[in-house]
Order: C-alpha cells, then sequence, then structure tokens
C-alpha cells in the first residue's frame, strides 16, 4: 500500500488527476453559468450513483459562478451482455418533482456507449423539461454508439474501464479523489 492508501496498489495509471477536475468542473460551471445566465434556477439531474462526485463540485462551482441551482437524482439500469449496455432501460428511482417548463442539465460522470443517455434524454423530453442538456465530466469517443448531444464535456478519454471519482468496480474505488485504470489483477481478484 503506497502511503497507507489502499487502493494505491491496483491502479495501473492516472488518467485524469484530482487536479485536473477541480480545474475542468470550475471551466465548465463557468460556461454553463454563462449559458444559462437568464435562468432563475438551474435544475441539475444526476445520474446515481457515479456522478455523485461530480454533481456536488459542479454544483458547488455554479453557486461560486452566481447560479441558484436545484437538485434531482434518477437512478436508471441498463442491461445487455456482462458490461455492455443493451439500451433497454428500467428506472430503479423516478425524479421527485414536475419538470415541465423547466430547463434541465443532466449530470453524468461518464458517457461511453451512448445507449443509456440517449434514453434518458427522451424520457426527460416525454416529461415535458424545456430544455434539457448534459454535461459530462468524461466521454469515450471510441465506444459511442449512439450519438447523443453532450453540449458541456470535461475530458475525452482512451475506451479502457476506468475507476475514481465516482465510477466504480464492484461497489468500490468510488472515493478515489481522481481517475484511473484498474490493473489487470484486480479484475481476477472480483
Amino acid at each position: 500500500m503506497a502511503d497507507g492508501i489502499w487502493y494505491e496498489d491496483d491502479i495501473a495509471r492516472v488518467v485524469v488527476t484530482e487536479e485536473q477536475i477541480r480545474v475542468k468542473t470550475e471551466e465548465l460551471a463557468k460556461q454553463v453559468a454563462a449559458d444559462y445566465a437568464t435562468v432563475e434556477r438551474v435544475l441539475l439531474v444526476g445520474v446515481l450513483k457515479g456522478a455523485v462526485m461530480f454533481m456536488a463540485d459542479f454544483a458547488r462551482a455554479l453557486g461560486r459562478c452566481g447560479r441558484p441551482v436545484e437538485l434531482e437524482f434518477m437512478a436508471v439500469s441498463s442491461y445487455g451482455q456482462r458490461a455492455t449496455s443493451s439500451g433497454v432501460v428500467r428506472i430503479l428511482k423516478d425524479l421527485d418533482r414536475d419538470i415541465a417548463g423547466r430547463r434541465v442539465i443532466v449530470v453524468e460522470d461518464i458517457v461511453d456507449s451512448g445507449l443509456t443517455l440517449s434514453w434518458l434524454l427522451r424520457y426527460l423530453a416525454s416529461r415535458s423539461a424545456a430544455t434539457v442538456d448534459v454535461v459530462a465530466l468524461l466521454r469515450k469517443p471510441d465506444a459511442i454508439q449512439v450519438q447523443v448531444p453532450v453540449k458541456y464535456v470535461g475530458f475525452d478519454i482512451p475506451n479502457e474501464f476506468v475507476v475514481g471519482y465516482g465510477l466504480d468496480f464492484a461497489e468500490g474505488y468510488r472515493e478515489l479523489p481522481y481517475v484511473g485504470v484498474l490493473k489487470p489483477g484486480v479484475y481476477a481478484r472480483a
């Protein structure tokens, strides 16, 4: 264990550092604040569980930009073979409020295939949201199967399995302050 931190030996390499995340989150918040300057309150919809870390930091950054926010959460599950999404989505936790007429920003940790996000955007539009934009910390351009309109993107990353800053492997590693690639031996232990 490096420096007593339990997960350090499991990470092959860091893809996005804690500092890079902090700086990019502030940049994204400034862009959104400028684009939403005339909106009284921005409604952020986070997709559980992976987006929690990013959503919390992004909401605070928007507040520092003078934009009040409201937070909503959804939990969805997509079924497919192994880790791949089929685009068939089941809602595990729905919105707690009516979003009709609201300008909504979906906060995503990562966009990979685009299948689940595509479904989610259609679902939110069917709930009569005035607009639905997406801010994603990470995007894997090489993994995209369905083109989805992601207006704000933090980082484009390689098509590798990453953990940290909300992203998990078997519900672990979410608390890492950075995004990293797991060593192959970690999968063998699962």
